[in-house]
């Protein structure tokens, strides 16, 4: 059983994840798993279990936050009109595919090769976003439905891997082809919830009857964790909402970009430090 102090610890980063997660749910359209993951990865290993089962279970417990925190996020970007309701249809099913190809190899692949993945990830769109010029008004680009369907694929699957909302890789590929970046922002909220509730149940089943995991833990999702983080991610995902539609589309990239690249530097930190 965990002692007091470690559970007071582990509730307490819990807490400020969800905020700073909630917060950047609403702004970023990242549902606040690049906050989660690493905050709950660093947590956990204060708990003394495996470090081999540390990964699975923040992404686990990431993934199902996930699922209430894009509704909140999402419905607000929703109210101002920044959801792109056809793409969503067009993209949804492929997202699906993608997930659970995500998710069953996250739940089994070691959890090093994960905090790779996440760190090379987050390093290469947050280079995208601050170094590429893309014009505020520039027409969104077409593609057929087996591009877009392939795209679809690749975003759910990287994002059920990484425990993330999938705005990390939605919201600078959006960006990419076009998309006005508070659009961008608030489709990938949406699609926080395709992939997270997926995403979430598959990490339940692949760590079902796992030794080592610690108490309150059903699969790789730890619900006390859950519990914690998601009355304040839901409630702060609105003030980022309220964010991202009051400043400039500029620095809204510039911040995805910039927060992205620091959530990286760190994870290769761990990474070589390990």
């Amino acid at each position: 059983m965990l002692e007091i102090e470690t559970l007071i610890t582990l509730a307490a980063v819990a807490a400020g994840s969800g905020v700073v997660g909630g917060v950047l749910a609403g702004l970023l359209g990242v549902g606040g798993g690049i906050v989660i993951v690493p905050a709950l990865y660093l947590a956990l290993s204060l708990t003394g279990m495996d470090s081999a089962l540390t990964m699975q279970v923040a992404v686990g417990t990431s993934l199902a936050t996930i699922v209430f925190t894009s509704l909140s996020s999402g419905y607000g970007h929703y109210r101002k009109g920044a959801i792109d309701l056809g793409l969503l249809k067009l993209w949804a099913p492929s997202i699906l595919v993608g997930v659970a190809i995500g998710g069953i190899l996250g739940g089994l692949l070691s959890g090093r090769i994960l905090i790779a993945v996440f760190a090379t990830v987050a390093a290469v769109v947050a280079l995208d976003l601050m170094l590429r010029k893309t014009g505020d008004d520039k027409a969104p680009r077409s593609f057929s439905k087996p591009v877009w369907a392939a795209f679809g694929v690749f975003a759910g699957a990287v994002s059920a891997m990484m425990g993330i909302g999938g705005g990390s890789v939605c919201v600078p590929l959006l960006s990419f082809l076009g998309y006005d970046i508070r659009k961008a922002v608030g489709t990938s909220a949406a699609i926080g919830f395709v992939i997270g509730l997926p995403g979430a149940l598959i990490y339940m089943a692949t760590g079902f009857g796992a030794e080592g995991l610690p108490p309150f833990s059903f699969g790789y999702v730890n619900l006390f964790c859950a519990a914690v983080i998601i009355p304040l991610s839901t409630s702060f995902a609105r003030v980022g909402v309220k964010l991202a539609h009051s400043i400039p589309r500029r620095g809204l990239r510039l911040a995805f970009g910039l927060f992205l690249m620091l959530t990286s530097i760190r994870m290769f930190s761990d990474l070589l430090g390990g």
